[in-house]
């Protein structure tokens, strides 16, 4: 038998990849995970492999750098640091990660799936020690140079993007709708995403590695901005 060659013309993904994130939300166990591993493999892992193969290239071309920080989210979930105890998470991103010199956390480019929505755009976070990360060490002092920064992006981005970000208050994150208003919130922000939301018929489309490629260039200043020394 011949086994058809995906080509850019075909869809990356279909409907099977959110059926599979839907049965497993259902069903988040090991033993129905072992008899579904067939499943994950088919409809997420290797069409992940492929959206990475075929998004890379515009990834490139914004920063080479960006290009070797490429990773995959993890879907088995530490259940220490899970509420709920469930051992697998139902959905998988694709992570393309902003070189950084410091032992800290960075911005990243990224693409998600789940059940029932896609998003894709950028998001940050400050970690464990937020001192240590790129938000404080590049971000802030830009900000302090320059406080239209998050004014200039919100008026370039605003419109076709949504933002929240979280500060922490009491030991706890809270999120925050909106775009951090500027210095005085950074000095507080532990992370921060701007992104699109989409249906799930946008991953089955041809087009769909296009539309990533278009999101990252259009958030890429933001990764910049906040992540990106030079």
């Amino acid at each position: 038998m011949t086994v058809a060659t995906p080509t850019a013309a075909t869809p990356i993904f279909t409907r099977d990849t959110f059926r599979f994130f839907a049965d497993l939300a259902r069903n988040n166990r090991k033993d129905w995970m072992d008899e579904h591993r067939d499943r994950y493999h088919a409809h997420v892992v290797q069409p992940f492999r492929r959206l990475c193969d075929e998004v890379s290239p515009s990834v490139m071309r914004l920063d080479a750098n960006l290009g070797t920080g490429a990773s995959y989210s993890r879907i088995n979930r530490d259940i220490r640091f899970a509420k709920d105890k469930t051992p697998y998470r139902p959905q998988m991103y694709l992570k393309f990660c902003a070189p950084f010199s410091g032992p800290g956390e960075t911005g990243e480019l990224y693409v998600g799936l789940s059940a029932k929505t896609v998003t894709m755009g950028f998001r940050i976070y400050g970690g464990a020690k937020r001192k240590e990360s790129s938000i404080a060490m590049i971000a802030e002092p830009r900000l302090e140079k320059n406080a239209r920064i998050l004014t200039q992006q919100k008026a370039r981005l605003g419109r076709k993007y949504e933002s929240y970000w979280y500060r922490a208050e009491k030991k706890e994150w809270r999120e925050q709708n909106g775009w951090p208003a500027g210095l005085e919130d950074w000095k507080k922000l532990q992370g921060w995403i701007v992104r699109r939301k989409l249906p799930t018929r946008a991953a089955t489309r041809a087009d769909f590695a296009a539309e990533i490629a278009k999101t990252f260039r259009d958030v890429y200043p933001v990764l910049r901005f906040t992540s990106l020394a030079s």
